[in-house]
């Protein structure tokens, strides 16, 4: 076993720990678990900052479990949120736990190993459980008082809180009390915002185990930051909303270019949270970048890194591809090396023109091609499109063209498609 808590500390991952929890992960191997909540067909790269935990954990020689909420799910966390959640039927919340086992396989090793990941889910254990039942296992050991006091109530007491959340609580607390009893799970982790909701778990395992306070802990709680960006806003979502891990709601190439456009400022924080890379790696990336800023070393490193364990390989050249298409110096032989099935993803928000053989016949010239075939979306008139040309702010195919450019001479794409650069942006011409 190697120190995960050490681990942590120098990838600046460690935000909070019990008294007695490195003593106890350095004393033997230890089941430690995360909490996903299901209200989603797809984990988001917030999620993934508490998935790293899983990985250095199981990496420690540590036995990884995800918890997927199918119970609490239908109930929602009331930590960080102004209002309650709307609820899910169990159909949905099915849905999304198979597809979030499905993006868990791609960083957790769920072998025969002893200390091969597991998952659980809690709806296995509360299905059964009747109300009344539940007040007598769980409500009677700890106090309105107590559960008062956690951060993720008092924020809510001004706006309006259901008994179904503030309950929550109690049900995440249980949740590591059964796994506690029934797997032998001692270690609860989470994000800094789950410290609340951990540490009840922690003390309603003390108080049905009848421990006095003070004694050995039986069970342990450890957070890691939440991750901000450096001018301490929240990282993980785009201008379309959330970076989602699922590549049908955030392709590969969306994804990577996320990573990509980090602020400098961000990346030596991102690269320790986010990748594998080594201590000596990061540190030797982070000279390379200074030196040479303008190369986006730090950003490349992490982009690669996560969009290959997380879309593969092939998704991972993919983006790259596509970015060099969009943004780099992409040549018409490039081009020609994209697969049809690969534009619809390489081109995905890019504006598109549909034109007819019919149309493109009637062009006399290129001029026409760009501004009276395609409607004028690409350009709005003949005069338009000729000064662009002029200026030579015109390709086609990643190739500049001229006034006189033949129109026999454009090479269609998979026999459908032409590039039209304008400027900085792209236009897609394709043959209906």
């Amino acid at each position: 076993m190697t120190n995960f808590i050490e681990e942590l500390r120098w990838r600046g991952m460690l935000h909070d720990a019990m008294p007695g929890t490195e003593e106890q992960l350095q004393k033997e191997m230890t089941a430690g678990y995360i909490g996903f909540d299901p209200t989603a067909a797809s984990l988001h790269i917030g999620n993934l900052a508490t998935i790293m935990l899983l990985v250095h954990f199981q990496r420690a020689g540590h036995k990884p479990v995800a918890l997927v909420g199918g119970a609490t799910g239908m109930i929602g966390d009331p930590s960080g949120k102004a209002a309650e959640r709307e609820f899910l039927s169990e159909d949905a919340l099915r849905y999304n736990q198979q597809c979030i086992k499905a993006q868990l396989e791609k960083f957790l090793e769920f072998s025969e190993a002893p200390n091969a990941a597991e998952m659980v889910n809690n709806y296995d254990w509360f299905k059964d459980f009747s109300f009344l039942g539940f007040l007598r296992e769980a409500g009677k050991h700890l106090t309105v008082n107590y559960m008062m006091a956690k951060d993720s109530v008092k924020k809510r007491l001004e706006t309006g809180i259901s008994f179904t959340e503030f309950s929550y609580q109690l049900l995440q607390g249980y949740d590591f009390y059964w796994l506690y009893k029934n797997k032998g799970i001692r270690l609860q982790m989470g994000g800094s915002d789950q410290w609340g909701n951990i540490t009840t778990g922690t003390e309603l395992i003390r108080r049905k185990e009848g421990r006095p306070e003070g004694e050995t802990s039986l069970a342990f709680a450890l957070t890691t930051p939440l991750v901000t960006k450096a001018d301490g806003t929240k990282f993980g979502k785009s201008e379309s909303g959330n970076v989602w891990l699922d590549p049908k709601m955030t392709s590969p190439y969306q994804f990577y270019q996320f990573w990509l456009n980090a602020a400098d400022d961000d990346c030596a924080r991102l690269i320790r949270v986010y990748t594998l890379l080594s201590k000596e790696e990061i540190e030797e990336t982070e000279r390379q970048h200074a030196e040479a800023p303008h190369l986006r070393l730090l950003q490349k490193a992490i982009a690669k890194d996560v969009t290959t364990r997380v879309h593969g390989w092939e998704g991972y050249q993919l983006a790259v591809k596509a970015s060099e298409v969009l943004f780099g110096k992409a040549t018409l032989d490039t081009l020609k090396t994209i697969r049809e099935d690969e534009f619809e993803v390489i081109f995905e928000g890019v504006p598109s023109t549909e034109v007819s053989k019919e149309d493109v016949d009637a062009c006399a010239d290129v001029i026409d091609l760009l501004a009276v075939a395609t409607r004028g979306e690409v350009y709005s008139s003949k005069g338009e499109a000729r000064r662009a040309v002029t200026q030579n702010a015109v390709s086609i195919n990643k190739a500049k063209i001229t006034a006189t450019t033949a129109l026999s001479s454009l090479e269609w794409l998979q026999n459908r498609y032409l590039l039209i650069g304008k400027g900085k942006k792209n236009h897609l011409i394709k043959l209906n």
